[in-house]
Formats: structure tokens, C-alpha cells, sequence
């Protein structure tokens, strides 16, 4: 077994943040999760939801982003091994861009139900 190490685990933080930047940098559709975390925040901010709910919509914002995360690692995979047009490679980014779909749409959802009723 190998023994632990904080210099390890602080470079693991690095490589991580070489992603998030790269996800962020390169992927357009996690810009348009900026733009909507961004407005969630400041209509939490405006409307002085709860704590409870603050705690959905970061949840939320969380696994939005995951999901696109997720499905852009899946993409680039796929991309890498299946360079050529390929059914099941298709199948797979499908399937990756409907996971990102379901939780925005529950991530819209838990919105509407938190901030509709303030805003009427």
C-alpha cells in the first residue's frame, strides 16, 4: 500500500481544476449553465429565498453541471476511440446528452416551483 501524501492529493486539486477549466473554457453549453446558475443565484438573492431552498437550488446547479461534465468527458471519449461514424458511439453521446436533458429539466422544475410563486 501506498503511503499518503499531501502533495499528491493537492496535484489530484490541480488536474481537477485543469478540467474545470477546460469544461468551462471549451464546452458552450456549460456556458449556458453559467448563465442560468447565475440567474438562479440572483433571484435567490432578490426574492431572499429560504435556506431550504438555497440548498435545492445549489444542489441542483450541482448536478446540472456534473451531468454536463459528464457527458463532455463522455463525448471526448467517445470521440477518441470512434473517430469515424459509429451506431453505438452515436447511441452512447445520445444517451450522455439525455442524462444532461433529465436533470435540467428537474433542476427547471425545482425553479419554477421555488421562485414562480414569489415572482406572482
Amino acid at each position: 500500500m501506498e503511503k499518503f501524501s499531501f502533495k499528491k492529493r493537492a496535484k489530484s486539486f490541480v488536474y481537477a481544476g485543469k478540467g474545470l477549466k477546460s469544461f468551462i473554457c471549451k464546452e458552450h453549453n456549460a456556458w449556458i449553465h453559467c448563465v442560468a446558475t447565475i440567474a438562479a443565484i440572483t433571484l435567490g438573492m432578490v426574492l431572499h429565498i429560504s435556506t431550504n431552498e438555497w440548498i435545492a437550488v445549489i444542489i441542483c446547479i450541482g448536478m446540472v453541471f456534473a451531468a454536463e461534465a459528464f457527458n463532455t468527458a463522455i463525448e471526448r471519449l467517445v470521440n477518441l476511440v470512434s473517430p469515424d461514424y459509429n451506431k453505438t458511439a452515436g447511441d452512447v453521446k445520445d444517451i450522455a446528452a439525455g442524462a444532461v436533458l433529465i436533470c435540467a429539466i428537474a433542476a427547471a422544475i425545482v425553479g419554477f416551483i421555488i421562485f414562480l410563486p414569489k415572482l406572482i
